[in-house]
């Protein structure tokens, strides 16, 4: 009786332990891309504003 018990708590546990994990990497993930985008849109800006300052 009690190792099924052991059994179902043990699951539950495990399933929350690994949502969490997932959610952690899952934003992890997000804001590596927002940080790769942000770099770029950085250096268009950078770079455009640079070609209007040569033009004057």
């Amino acid at each position: 009786m009690w190792s099924i018990v052991g059994a179902i708590i043990a699951i539950i546990i495990a399933w929350w332990v690994v949502n969490i994990a997932f959610s952690i990497a899952w934003f992890l993930v997000k804001a590596i891309i927002a940080v790769v985008v942000a770099a770029a849109i950085f250096g268009l800006i950078k770079a455009s504003l640079k070609s209007k300052d040569k033009k004057r």
